[in-house]
């Protein structure tokens, strides 16, 4: 009884096969980044909060007060990606002076 083949294992030796499965990896590898999805340089308003895991009337009173910095975009407003680092980061500096203090 003779075993199926297929285009791979067909008249090749192993060394072939090896070249073959790499070139099928570095195809797969190069498709990935359309698959992934980027991270937006700016965020709505709404997405901002869903990051900080906070409600959308909290995201607005922290644009309005300034804590969290966003920039007109038309008639719209967005707040860029790092300043949600950048206020994250604030809020733990805070936090350590405040804990230090105690």
């Amino acid at each position: 009884m003779t075993e199926p083949r297929n285009a791979i294992t067909n008249h090749t030796t192993a060394g072939q096969r090896r070249t073959a499965m790499a070139s099928a990896l570095e195809v797969v590898d190069s498709l990935r980044p359309e698959y992934e999805t980027p991270t937006p340089l700016l965020l709505t308003v709404e997405e901002a909060a869903r990051l900080l895991g906070i409600g959308r009337t909290t995201a607005f009173a922290l644009v309005k007060s300034g804590e969290l910095e966003s920039i007109p975009l038309g008639r719209l407003r967005r707040i860029p990606a790092e300043c949600i680092t950048d206020y994250i980061n604030r809020l733990r500096t805070q936090s350590r002076v405040n804990n230090q203090a105690a």
